[in-house]
């Protein structure tokens, strides 16, 4: 998505040079306070001792929160370890504008200095493609390069999870976690937060083409909703978005930063967690690298992994805890024969649906040279304009077909051409639609390639293997032609550049999927929440990994099952409430709010 600021970085050093000036003349008191901190407290071990309470590996969505969490109590001790770099620089995130810039955000997901530049199998049945899965690796994690859109999913999905076996994280007893995290621009209700750290807001730009897809999708016969976070997410409206005063606001901003003063919290950067230490089952510890230099460091009470859907279940299975055939392949001896780790991978996979526009009012325009320029220049002065958001402002949720429960289809709308993650530059006046299928039933798995820590592992979302996500697919290209084709965008509608007229047969339409169709960046479910009954289950409803003692993951791997939406807002609301669990508080929960169900299912819409 580098909608905007692609060719940026012929400009950087410019922008670099002129950053400093601006950071300089604007905030150079209060960097030096905030730098001061931020080295003290990256020191990784205590003068006295080389034990803590919690050691949390990954400064991530979840991360940061528990590290924040934890500490709020004066009596534990918190080490939160980072692979990655800090986000700032000079502890100014100005200077780190490639970070905190919104619009500027495909930077840092085609860049390995903050990215794991994942790439997964062949997928045996999109072509044989490749596909290049980012992962965030600074602090914040992947909310440090998402496309900062907030979206909790539906009532139903965590309703599910309690059938699945997560007892106790059923919707009444989330929705208080994510109001927790929250504060909405708009302000609290019986639905948003507005206490949290975690600030959320609409986008401010009104653009045209936003308007016209959203009229366009109620002349195509579908509600508006006012908050697809709230009582109805079925619909079309405005999105949320973790953007506060024009910045990214990640959980290293919202978390990390305000808790990193707190004499019972350390961090550590670029710090490779290699192997979880146990005596016998018991937990006692982490092996890790910094500097070439391998070390120790114990926990008295618990580890705590959430270094995401793949970074967690590989550090299992490099600690002897996985599949016991697999691991003794690689010489790894077991601690725990635990067979659901790694397995039950689960993802969002999306297509753009492109269309050309005969008015010069989309982004195409802002990626110029000098408009990047004065783009870039006025966000480093006053953190405003066409830089201070993402873009992705209006998108939607719909029902595949009569007789789906609540929707099965999401929508992220764009007024700019997207071309490979962002790694080309938009090449026309365009706007288009991210769609694709959100309860996919094409499950994957992931395995270490080799004990090598450093070794990415094997990832096999398998994609496309059901006859019905072939299927749900080919609606979200009709669907969506349907819409692009209603009145509103009479005057803005050229011809349609993807699929393109040309394709237009089912068959037609599943080869243009296969050859186009791409992660929208949601892995999940790796570590999956369950009974200790269930074989495939990996944490129990508590986050306690099973067979083993002392040992947690808390992030997006201990989904049962991938929601309907982005996944960044559901990671900060388990790890919101995870921290309650762990410091062994009653959950919070809200009996009795009412969810929007459609009148009847005997229709799509």
């Amino acid at each position: 998505m580098s909608y905007l600021m692609k060719g940026f970085k012929r400009h950087s050093a410019v922008m670099c040079k002129v950053a400093g000036s601006l950071f300089r003349a604007h905030t150079l008191k209060n960097t030096f306070g905030q730098f001061t901190i931020s080295r003290a407290s990256s020191q990784l071990s205590c003068a006295k001792t080389n034990s803590y309470t919690y050691i949390v590996v990954g400064a991530g969505s979840a991360g940061c929160v528990l590290a924040n969490r934890l500490t709020e109590d004066p009596h534990s001790t918190v080490l939160l370890l980072e692979a990655g770099p800090k986000d700032t620089l000079l502890g100014s995130t100005r200077l780190m504008w490639k970070i905190h810039m919104p619009a500027a955000l495909t930077y840092n997901l085609c860049d390995e200095k903050y990215n794991w530049h994942y790439h997964t199998t062949p997928q045996r049945h999109m072509d044989g493609r490749v596909m290049y899965w980012p992962r965030g690796r600074v602090w914040g994690g992947s909310s440090s390069l998402n496309a900062m859109v907030y979206i909790r999913g539906h009532a139903e999905d965590y309703n599910r999870w309690s059938r699945e076996g997560a007892l106790g994280w059923d919707y009444e007893r989330c929705l208080p976690y994510f109001k927790k995290a929250q504060t909405h621009e708009l302000g609290p209700d019986r639905y948003r937060g507005g206490n949290g750290p975690l600030h959320v807001s609409r986008g401010k730009t009104n653009h045209p083409l936003h308007q016209a897809f959203l009229q366009a999708a109620q002349q195509a016969g579908y509600p508006f909703t006012e908050d697809m976070n709230g009582y109805q997410q079925e619909g079309f409206g405005w999105m949320d978005m973790t953007i506060h005063q024009g910045q990214r606001w990640s959980t290293a901003s919202a978390y990390l930063r305000p808790a990193i003063s707190r004499p019972n919290f350390s961090v550590a950067e670029k710090t490779l967690v290699t192997k979880i230490l146990f005596q016998g089952t018991k937990c006692i510890g982490i092996e890790y690298v910094k500097n070439g230099q391998k070390k120790k460091v114990f926990a008295n009470k618990e580890v705590i992994l959430s270094g995401g859907a793949i970074n967690s279940p590989q550090l299992l299975m490099l600690s002897g805890i996985g599949n016991a055939d697999d691991l003794k392949k690689l010489g790894i001896p077991v601690v725990c024969h635990l067979p659901g780790v790694g397995q039950n991978l689960q993802d969002h996979l999306e297509v753009y649906v492109q269309q050309k526009c005969t008015k010069p009012i989309t982004l195409y325009s802002a990626q110029k040279p000098l408009n990047m320029v004065r783009i870039g220049l006025e966000w480093l002065w006053k953190f405003t304009g066409e830089g201070a958001t993402a873009h992705l402002e209006s998108g939607g949720f719909i029902r595949s077909e009569p007789g789906v429960p609540h929707p099965d289809i999401q929508f992220h709308f764009l007024p700019s051409q997207v071309i490979d993650h962002g790694r080309v530059a938009s090449t026309m006046e365009a706007y288009q639609v991210h769609v694709g299928p959100m309860r996919s039933t094409s499950v994957g798995w992931l395995k270490l390639k080799s004990s090598d820590p450093n070794d990415h592992p094997i990832i096999e979302p398998n994609y496309l293997s059901t006859e019905r996500d072939i299927w749900e697919f080919r609606q979200c290209v009709k669907l969506t032609r349907e819409i692009f084709a209603q009145k509103a965008f009479e005057k803005f509608r050229g011809p349609e550049i993807q699929p393109g007229n040309h394709v237009q047969s089912d068959k037609e339409i599943d080869a243009f999927i296969r050859q186009k169709a791409d992660t929208a960046y949601h892995p999940s479910c790796t570590c999956k929440m369950g009974q200790p009954s269930d074989s495939t289950a990996v944490v129990d409803p508590q986050t306690k990994v099973l067979g083993v003692e002392n040992l947690r993951v808390v992030d997006a791997s201990i989904m049962p099952s991938v929601v309907t939406g982005n996944l960044n807002a559901p990671t900060i609301m388990i790890a919101e409430k995870a921290a309650d669990i762990i410091k062994g508080l009653p959950s919070l929960q809200e009996k009795n709010v009412p969810v929007y169900k459609p009148k009847t299912l005997e229709t799509q819409r």
